[in-house]
């Protein structure tokens, strides 16, 4: 497994590792180092990577780092270290930007108004709900390695459970995005996916992307 690949995962696994230890003496990792609202007291900008770094559970981090292994060990084989390095770190660093829009347009349609927010069990103050709202996980970066192997190797064939056909990385990508992108507009309540984070991450990766192609066509080789 190449290096950066290798070791996104170990570090994934010892936050996740971590945070159950830290939680055994009444820590919640997530409250300090997951992405909180901008506006919330809680917010800080290291937030805006540490988030990529924690997880929601087992299940979150297994397919998230199984993405990872699956298609980024290859983008970072064609690519190269330094390029895969900074495309992941980026791109979540990017899709939590895009959440924090997010939230903030959610804020100002939905709860300026109000002083306090009922959340089902108890009433509690506009301050203390916007520290609520906070995201975990490297869905947003592992998004935009999905989009970068579909644009690297378009025709790949993928098999994918639980499709009895293969099906070309292309459509698999395109199809996700429209997944995320009527999941986010569909808006359930009981949804708890940053689904435009993943189209955040997305969004940066395609520009990245081009960027990247221009100045390769140019000449110019960076990383």
């Amino acid at each position: 497994m190449p290096t950066i690949t290798k070791n996104i995962i170990i570090i994934n696994l010892l936050f996740f590792f971590g945070g159950i230890v830290a939680e055994s003496y009444g820590i919640d990792l997530s409250d300090y180092l997951g992405l909180h609202f901008f506006m919330a007291d809680h917010f800080n900008l290291v937030q805006l990577f540490s988030y990529m770094f924690l997880h929601g559970g087992f299940s979150h981090l297994f397919f998230n780092m199984f993405a990872v292994w699956m298609f980024g060990r290859i983008l970072e084989e064609t690519w190269g270290p330094k390029r895969f390095l900074f495309y992941y770190i980026a791109c979540g660093v990017g899709a939590g930007l895009i959440q924090e829009v997010v939230q903030f347009i959610e804020y100002e349609m939905t709860l300026s108004a109000y002083n306090s927010v009922n959340i089902g069990t108890a009433i509690i103050p506009m301050d203390q709900y916007l520290n609520l709202m906070r995201t975990v996980g490297a869905s947003g970066a592992v998004y935009a390695i999905l989009l970068a192997f579909g644009m690297t190797y378009p025709n790949q064939s993928l098999f994918i459970f639980p499709l009895p056909f293969p099906i070309k990385a292309k459509f698999f990508v395109a199809g996700y995005a429209l997944i995320e992108l009527y999941s986010g507009f569909a808006n359930n309540p009981n949804d708890n996916v940053a689904h435009f984070a993943h189209l955040g991450g997305m969004l940066f990766g395609l520009l990245f992307i081009l960027y990247w192609k221009k100045k390769d066509r140019n000449g110019t080789t960076y990383f």
